[in-house]
């Protein structure tokens, strides 16, 4: 009986060393696998048959132990080595190494979430990562102005060469130097038309009809009617060509007055109570007076013909002549800004000395919509002080709000001109360039980056970073608990616990290696030796059964 019983002891060592020598080889196929954690297994022993139980010490006796004979051995686990694998270097965005006790999720097509430490990802036809199997991976995503939205797991989506995004510009810093040298600009110049009467031979007015409007040497003809579109084409302010304009009679107007204004919002001219020089378009006299505001930079330049109609009939009579000057010097520089589509809108900007006062030289500058059919050229006037060393001391009238009307962008686009890096010395001449502004005109995805702390951070065409989403991580209070399947993945065991869903650098999960992977944690050194000791032990099992055979053999040779 007692050796029928050894055989069957050493058939348990048989199976568990079969078993070890199970794992082991499993640990040693996946000892390239990205990401595998090895397992080892774990033996218990078998009930003991229990001869007799001892007995306590006494007055007689000094006690006895248990006589036990043990049953041989059992599985009692496998357990997963969790412990970090080395890390490689891919240089590729998507993947991703763990280095923590996190684990990445990811959804199955069922919705079913699944947990992995393989971060060998890539993006899909759809621009989603998942992994070589395609399971998505999961993560917090952003709303339309790129915030993230925590909470709220989804497939994270990196939309390459698709997203398209502009930012308006708000701000816009002018670099340069306004010489203290310039002459200051008293006056602008003074352009006056040939004169203009109405159906009566009366000097026009600003309260004639356009309708009525006639030359002075052909008084009988009148220059247009309702419908009559006047171009201004060809006209210039300093040394720079003005884009075209149209004025349509009945429409943008009905009286001479009504075009005046009209002609000194195509020209530019600004007005205002601390403006100098009066500046305008008046009706004066039977004339278009045409004053410019203070500097050579502001100068109007206009002929007869600049000013055009469709009336096909009558040639228009208007010829200008300078009578006087414009007066002082200045700079002129021009700049782009972007609107909320991303379309670019240039602005000019010219500076003339407005004082030389013993605080400190004062310039004034003018700012104009230079965009083509613009409802209206002139944005604004302010002024920059200096002190007498020439450093920036103030600036005002800065806020600009230009009109986007009928361009499907928001309007108007307001922007605020910062020009403290100008500076006010003498130097040999003025110049002004732009420095910086913050806008940006439309763009697209091209590149990704994932951050350690999983943040998913997207660079565009035209310079804009955006976030675009952030990886989440799962933790568990008992990883080994996790039930291990296919394709390097885990599901949530009994004795896991279940997922806490966090993020990189959060309860233990870690951090991220964008670039990198995880290797096999498998040490081939152990396993090697774990085979020699396994076969070993397999051999000495198989020998107890041999040995048994052979002394119930001798048993049954006695017995005859």
């Amino acid at each position: 009986m007692g050796l029928t019983t050894a055989m069957y002891t050493g058939m348990t060592g048989l199976n568990v060393n079969q078993t070890r020598i199970e794992t082991i080889g499993h640990n040693i196929a996946n000892v390239n696998t990205t990401a595998f954690k090895g397992s080892r297994t774990m033996f218990q022993t078998q009930l003991a048959r229990t001869l007799t139980m001892g007995t306590r010490p006494s007055a007689t006796s000094g006690g006895t132990n248990p006589t036990q004979i043990g049953l041989g051995a059992a599985v009692g686990s496998t357990q997963r080595t969790t412990g970090q694998g080395s890390v490689e270097t891919t240089g590729l965005p998507a993947d991703l190494a763990l280095e923590g006790a996190g684990y990445f999720i990811v959804r199955a097509p069922n919705g079913r979430p699944y947990y992995t430490r393989d971060g060998a990802f890539g993006l899909n036809a759809e621009n989603e990562l998942t992994t070589s199997g395609g399971l998505r991976v999961q993560g917090y995503g952003v709303d339309g102005n790129f915030t993230l939205i925590p909470g709220t797991l989804t497939d994270l989506t990196i939309p390459l060469g698709q997203n398209i995004i502009a930012r308006a510009t708000e701000r816009v810093a002018l670099d340069g130097a306004l010489s203290a040298g310039e002459t200051v600009a008293t006056a602008g110049n003074l352009t006056v038309s040939q004169g203009l009467v109405d159906g009566g031979g009366n000097q026009a007015t600003a309260a004639t009809a356009l309708t009525d409007v006639r030359a002075l040497d052909r008084p009988a003809v009148p220059l247009f009617v309702n419908g009559t579109r006047i171009t201004v084409s060809g006209a210039a302010k300093g040394e720079r060509e003005l884009s075209a304009r149209t004025f349509t009679v009945g429409t943008d107007g009905n009286t001479l007055g009504d075009f005046a204004t009209w002609l000194q919002d195509t020209l530019g001219i600004q007005t205002g109570p601390d403006l100098a020089g009066d500046p305008g378009v008046l009706v004066q006299n039977g004339t278009l007076l045409i004053r410019s505001n203070t500097g050579e930079p502001n100068a109007i330049q206009i002929s007869g013909n600049d000013i055009t109609s469709d009336n096909g009939v009558v040639p228009l009579p208007f010829s200008f002549t300078e009578t006087a000057p414009a007066q002082g010097t200045g700079v002129f520089t021009a700049f782009t800004v972007y609107d909320s589509l991303g379309a670019p809108v240039t602005v000019n900007a010219t500076f003339t000395l407005e004082q030389a006062a013993g605080t400190g030289p004062v310039w004034r500058y003018y700012l104009e919509n230079a965009a083509p059919g613009s409802a209206r050229r002139a944005l604004g006037s302010g002024t920059v002080a200096f002190n007498t060393n020439g450093q920036f001391v103030s600036a005002t009238g800065n806020q600009f709000a230009l009109d986007r009307t009928g361009t499907g962008a928001a309007s108007p686009l307001n922007f605020t001109l910062d020009l403290e890096r100008l500076t006010g010395l003498a130097t040999q001449s003025s110049n002004v360039v732009l420095g910086e502004q913050d806008g940006y005109p439309p763009g697209v995805l091209a590149a990704y980056s994932i951050a350690r702390d999983g943040l998913i951070t997207g660079t565009f065409s035209n310079g804009l970073t955006r976030t675009l989403g952030q990886v989440a991580l799962a933790v568990f209070r008992n990883d080994q608990g996790l039930v291990a399947e296919a394709e390097n993945l885990f599901s949530v065991g009994p004795n896991s616990g279940p997922a806490q869903v966090t993020t990189a650098g959060v309860l233990g999960a870690g951090s991220i290696r964008a670039g990198a992977l995880e290797l096999s944690n498998v040490d081939l050194t152990r396993e090697f030796i774990g085979l020699i000791t396994s076969s070993t032990a397999f051999q000495a099992a198989s020998r107890v059964i041999s040995t048994s055979s052979e002394m119930l053999d001798q048993l049954m040779l006695a017995l005859r």
